[in-house]
């Protein structure tokens, strides 16, 4: 053998050598399977882990489909329509202080805007943002005061979200809460009363105050009861709200009465009102509420005025509902009014 052949052999033998390794060094394990998802249950259904953390999540929202009706409801037409949709994110996990929660929910809605004031054309929204642990609340979020009778007649507040800290110890069947809420306060500021619902407008806002809320809340037996009582401190006037509902037959009995010592953010509705309602479960699926409620002194005024309605909740199939609601509301020396509404719910 030459010297020629001996170098041709040992190149093709180094070649093949590093072709052997260059084939070994790209032979890729077998990925293993990973859970991108997975079912958190400490907090009930619905949540899910964030991947790579302790902490659950949940998404949850509505799209409402609605129609109104009722003397110009949509200035100058008695007819209005239009839809909304609503999402809210959960977030939780355990600390040794207990579950720390955020919740945040974003609203936008959809409407024709008729360029003279009647509707509002479309909106977008933050509608809540808060925090929750140890019993604290904090953030921008609804007051106990929006949670009112079952049925759409009633009319139990004038403003129910604040920006505001609360505390609220709950126990077996007993629950009780000290809340701080931010007042917005403006010059020229106007309540209006419509169908014995009122609303408070600022003008110009010069400045923020501060309003106290205590609750107090309780079950006996079939019996549920809860008293609340506010404090606007720029205003130097009060208002205190009982409900109070019964699991009666085949359905639930609820009676409510506010008092407010003045014009204030909380109830200005009237002086006083006495509202009661049945929310009579016909079937599973079929719900129908008659409701009344008189009002003493409206806007703090001499006129009394009394609101009856009746309200038809009916659930079509699992995550979409249907509701119906009309309501009839007459005014010491003024005419009678009759507004409602037909709506079309999907939840999830």
């Amino acid at each position: 053998m030459n010297i020629k052949s001996l170098l041709i052999g040992s190149a093709a033998a180094l070649v093949a050598f590093s072709g052997a390794q260059a084939a070994d060094a790209i032979v890729a394990a077998e990925p293993e399977a990973v859970e991108y998802v997975k079912v958190c249950d400490a907090f009930g259904t619905g949540y899910f882990y964030i991947p790579g953390t302790e902490t659950c999540l949940k998404i949850a929202g509505i799209v409402r489909v609605q129609a109104d009706f009722g003397k110009d409801v949509d200035r100058p037409s008695d007819f209005n329509s239009w839809a909304l949709a609503r999402v809210n994110f959960t977030a939780k996990n355990d600390t040794e202080l207990g579950a720390l929660t955020s919740f945040i929910e974003f609203e936008a809605s959809a409407d024709e805007y008729d360029g003279v004031g009647g509707n509002q054309g479309n909106t977008s929204s933050l509608r809540q943002a808060y925090i929750d642990i140890a019993g604290v609340r904090a953030g921008w979020f609804y007051s106990w005061w929006d949670d009112d009778l079952s049925g759409e007649t009633d009319s139990l507040s004038t403003k129910s979200k604040f920006a505001a800290v609360r505390y609220t110890y709950t126990g077996e069947s007993f629950s009780a809460g000290l809340s701080v809420e931010e007042l917005e306060h403006g010059k020229a500021g106007s309540y209006s009363t419509t169908a014995g619902a009122t609303t408070y407008t600022p003008g110009v806002v010069d400045g923020y105050d501060v309003g106290v809320t205590g609750m107090l809340s309780g079950a006996f037996g079939p019996v549920k009861a809860t008293l609340l009582a506010s404090y606007d401190i720029d205003a130097e006037e009060y208002a205190v709200r009982g409900i109070a509902t019964a699991a009666i037959g085949p359905g639930t009995l609820g009676f409510a009465a506010a008092y407010a010592s003045g014009v204030n953010q909380y109830y200005a509705v009237s002086e006083w009102t006495v509202a009661a309602e049945y929310a009579f479960k016909a079937t599973d699926k079929l719900k129908i509420t008659p409701a009344a409620q008189y009002f003493g002194d409206v806007g703090f005024g001499n006129n009394d005025a009394y609101k009856l309605g009746l309200t038809v909740d009916y659930a079509i199939t699992s995550g979409l509902a249907a509701k119906a609601t009309v309501n009839y509301y007459d005014e010491d020396n003024k005419d009678g009014v009759t507004t409602g509404f037909l709506r079309l719910e999907r939840s999830f």
